[in-house]
């Protein structure tokens, strides 16, 4: 069944025209901005952003997780083409964008301003208005919400004025007038409301009213503003005046006066095969639209990557919008990336556009400055479109700017043109890469349907390999047009190692993509320019600056510089504060700079400075979400790395979180380039965060890496905590007998060794694997935690007998000796928080709280799990929230309280859910009871054993 979500009122979701639950606000509000960013990625920190602003939660993440799950769980069930997925860096909503009704409206709007047919247009502005219900994203009271009502109000307000002019044009005018009425009253100060106002009331043969209207907008006006009413306004006033009868014609626009010689049209051809960039078109519009009438010039810049199709989408929008512009369209390509020329002075361009306007040569003036004062008189009071292409900076831009009202300048370049913004007051817009069906929709463009249809795996393995780049994806298009071979054979090309840009060039250089990779970096500052080759031998997917520093053997702030430059460049995108990547195509292009570029060794030295940064981090980190275990005894870094450090917990946990992705390629990249030290020791290092938050494929991905790796070196320390890393991943799998054959194959390597603190472990680690084979293991599960105990007593590790204790407590409790279960707890608890190893403590009330239940003290058993529950969650370990909450639930159900144990159940599945753990199922059997029965007198499950 299909979903519709409207956001432009109420944030609500519909199934057959049937509303359905959306939940807590907060969760709304989490959906709204996903279905903002529909088909993007948006990241946590955003989401948190979104829904909270300023005052987030202290534990606003691991509450964004529970709202994910549960739209995830909601929506699956009543459309599953509708999917929420989790990606690297953030969350997906893959939906359908014309079953939202912002994207719809935009779509419609954009749609209704490009059509030459008055009629439809009228017609697709009048469905777009019909989406709106009320204010949009009502009941979402964030900053993020509030401007972006703003922003859509905005969008809503040049619609209709759009959707006026068009009317007018259909001799609608009569009608209009209430409306029209109401909006002027709405806004008094706005010239193009009280011009459309005029125009009715003038067509509706009430010229005195209209006239009398322009004397109150010159009135209003002067009183407030101290300015008269702008060209455009005062035109049509005239044209009323002396009864111009072009003012009975179907045109809202007054027609020029005499007096220009020539009207210039030198835009070049438009691209055929533009596909996709719908909120860029709109916002193109949306801009001139909002701003008619304001007395100000339109300054719009495009930037973006090389080859992201900056010009096309500036030329595109250009042609479609023409009509709008009956004075005339300038274009000039200010060549400021062009290897085969340089760039073009802005006095060159400004005598161009000169002798465009019909100046001829003996008129135009010798100096520069009042070339480019003639040229600005010359566009007073017109309404004209003037596109600066491929510019190289602001300076260059600048004197080619329109000053007055009516004329829009649209500036392309590859350089963010930040000066532009701050100082002219430009409209940022930046082109990001085709999303997959908008690349599939150019081949298709290119190729046909029927070609792209009939090898659906080879079209996604050439956008891929195109990295979503229009240039590169039409590079490859033409190649297979030229060709006609299969398009495997063209993937195949592709995928081969090295050869990725080779296989993207041509003829022309301005159409290859190596070429205009290279102009960009040309115009780099030598130590940008060595940041950027060296940022190709990172794996990961983005970098963070401290990541940066270390990989260039440079100060920080330094290097911050030199990724501002190369943002600036587009050669890098700041896609999250402080973190920058590259598509893979740049990364290739950057790589082979490398190689080509610096010596072997030099390369070598990057590399080993990079994971020395993420091993030292890593381990840092690791240190403080478990900080009871024996570090890892590491040589220090490489000269050069300035390892991140962390005030707590918290701040160590999102930086797992949020290096998660790089974390995992770093190990791989690691393993690859012989640095097998590196590699069983990251995978350490990573092992309890993966565990905690339930990356458990991830974590037998490591772990199997750093099998590998610490076999290699025949690492006596290496190779059983590398076995040790895999069996949690098994037990995590529930493949309990490949865990166990791991351990015990780790046990053999710690015992040859002699570590006795290892084969201590190890024995609580076969413990925690035998603890979920069911009652009759528990007496084997009693021994081995009491053989842990006594290695650790032997080596006079503390910390090590309180954790055995607990795990010995735990044994009793199964075994139904709760009075020896409580000693043995209670006597570990004192150990466990001198040691701070709140994990142990958590496990230890776990099972306090059991032994309370199963002794019919429901009071005490709801206290000890609520503070087990505090202490997991501050941990940030989802697995063992979910084991409390089940027992948790069981501890109210016994205690009579089934509203409190369906939340606990409810809130376990959620986490469950997310995990994807097999045990979530056992969780819907007792809620799906306890819903049918009220509650379950007598039906509860025996908990599992759960991690000792």
């Amino acid at each position: 069944m299909a979903v519709r979500f409207r956001l432009l009122g109420g944030v609500e979701a519909q199934a057959g025209g049937v509303a359905f639950d959306l939940g807590h606000p907060k969760q709304r509000a989490v959906l709204a901005a996903l279905l903002v960013e529909a088909n993007r990625l948006v990241s946590i920190t955003q989401l948190l952003d979104r829904v909270w602003g300023e005052h987030c939660p202290k534990r606003g993440r691991e509450t964004i997780y529970n709202y994910l799950s549960r739209l995830r769980t909601a929506l699956r069930a009543v459309d599953d083409e509708v999917r929420l997925e989790r990606r690297s860096g953030g969350y997906l909503l893959a939906v359908d964008e014309q079953t939202v009704d912002l994207h719809q409206f935009r779509y419609l709007a954009t749609q209704a301003r490009t059509v030459h047919d008055d009629q439809l247009a009228l017609e697709l502005f009048e469905q777009a208005l019909q989406l709106w219900r009320s204010e949009p994203l009502s009941g979402l009271d964030t900053p993020w919400a509030t401007g972006l009502r703003i922003t859509l109000d905005d969008e809503r307000l040049a619609a209709e004025l759009d959707h006026v002019d068009t009317a007018l044009r259909c001799s609608r005018h009569t009608e209009l007038l209430p409306s029209l009425s109401a909006r002027a009253t709405q806004y008094p100060l706005d010239e193009r409301v009280a011009g459309q106002m005029m125009l009715a009331l003038y067509r509706s043969g009430r010229q005195a009213d209209a006239l009398e209207h322009y004397q109150g907008l010159h009135r209003r006006l002067a009183d407030e503003l101290g300015t008269d009413p702008g060209p455009a306004v005062q035109r049509l006033h005239h044209q009323m005046l002396t009864a111009d009868p072009s003012l009975a014609a179907s045109s809202t626009l007054p027609v020029p006066g005499p007096g220009v010689a020539v009207v210039p049209h030198q835009l070049p051809a438009a691209v055929a095969h533009l596909v996709g960039r719908v909120r860029e078109l709109a916002a193109l519009t949306a801009q001139v639209e909002s701003a008619a009438g304001a007395g100000t010039v339109v300054i719009t810049s495009v930037g973006g990557t090389a080859g992201i199709g900056k010009t096309a989408l500036a030329v595109h929008w250009a042609h479609k919008v023409r009509d709008r512009f009956p004075d005339g369209q300038l274009y000039v390509n200010l060549r400021g990336f062009d290897p085969r020329a340089q760039a073009m002075d802005p006095a060159e361009a400004v005598r161009g556009f000169l002798d465009a306007l019909g100046v001829t040569r003996q008129h135009i003036p010798l100096s520069p400055e009042t070339q480019i004062a003639l040229y600005r008189s010359l566009l007073d009071g017109k309404r004209i479109l003037v596109v600066l292409d491929n510019a190289r900076d602001a300076k260059q831009v600048r004197p080619l700017l329109p000053g007055t009202a009516g004329a829009v300048a649209v500036v392309t370049s590859r350089n963010r043109l930040s000066g532009l913004a701050a100082v002219d007051g430009a409209h940022p817009i930046s082109l990001d890469l085709l999303t997959e069906e908008e690349a599939r929709e150019l081949l298709v463009r290119r190729l046909g349907p029927g070609r792209v249809a009939a090898e659906p795996h080879a079209v996604q393995q050439i956008i891929t390999q195109c990295a979503r780049l229009p240039l590169a994806l039409t590079i490859a298009a033409t190649r297979a047009a030229q060709t006609g071979f299969p398009l495997t054979t063209l993937a195949a090309e592709l995928a081969e190692a090295g050869r990725r840009l080779d296989v993207l060039s041509a003829d022309d250089p301005p159409s290859e993509v190596r070429a205009v990779f290279s102009w960009s970096y040309a115009a780099l500052t030598p130590s940008a320019a060595r940041l950027f080759r060296l940022l190709g031998l990172h794996p990961g997917p983005d970098i963070s600056a401290a990541a940066a520093a270390s990989l260039a053997a440079l100060p920080t702030l330094q290097v911050r510089g030199m990724l501002a430059e190369l943002t600036r460049a587009s050669l890098l995108t700041e896609h999250a504060p402080g973190r920058y990547a590259f598509h893979d195509l740049l990364r290739d292009y950057a790589t082979e700079q490398a190689h080509s570029t610096d010596p072997d060794e030099e390369r070598h030295a990057a590399v080993h400075r990079m994971l020395d940064h993420y091993l030292h981090t890593a381990h840092a980190a690791a240190r403080l979400l478990e900080p009871a275990r024996e570090p890892l005894p590491l040589p220090p870094p490489q000269p050069g790395v300035s390892p991140e450090h962390f005030a707590d917990r918290e701040r160590a946990l999102a930086w797992f979180t949020t290096e998660h992705a790089v974390l995992l390629a770093a190990v791989d990249h690691a393993a690859a380039t012989g640095f097998d030290a590196h590699t069983w020791q990251l995978a350490q290092s990573l092992a309890t965060y993966l565990d905690r938050r339930g990356h458990w494929h991830d974590l037998a991905t490591v772990g199997n890496a750093a099998v590998d790796a610490a076999d290699r070196l025949a690492d006596s320390l290496g190779q059983p905590v590398a076995r040790s890393i895999v069996a949690r991943a098994y037990r995590r799998h529930g493949n309990f007998d490949d865990a166990y054959s791991h351990l015990r194959l780790a046990l053999d390597l710690f015992g040859r060794a002699g570590n006795l603190p290892g084969q201590a472990d190890t024995y609580i680690e076969l413990a925690r694997v035998k603890g979920w084979q069911g009652p009759h293991a528990i007496p084997e599960i009693l021994m081995l935690a009491r053989q842990a105990h006594a290695l650790y007593l032997s080596c006079g590790q503390r910390l090590g007998q309180a954790q055995t204790l607990t795990a010995i407590g735990w044994s009793h409790a199964r075994l139904g000796d709760y009075a020896q279960a409580l000693t043995c707890c209670r006597q570990a608890l004192p150990l466990l928080e001198e040691f701070d190893d709140r994990e142990r403590q958590a496990h230890a009330w776990d099972s306090i709280a059991y032994a309370h239940h199963y002794l019919g003290q429901h009071s005490q058993a709801v206290t000890c799990y609520r503070h087990a529950l505090d202490l997991c969650r501050d941990l940030g370990d989802r697995p063992l929230e979910a084991d409390i909450l089940n027992r948790f639930g069981d501890a109210h159900q016994a205690a009579h309280d089934p509203d409190a144990a369906h939340d606990d159940w409810q809130h376990a599945l959620d986490i469950l859910t997310e995990l994807d753990h097999p045990h979530a199922d056992q969780i819907r059997v007792k809620l799906a009871a306890l819903n049918f029965a009220g509650s379950v007198p007598g039906a509860e499950a025996r908990p599992a054993a759960r991690g000792l």
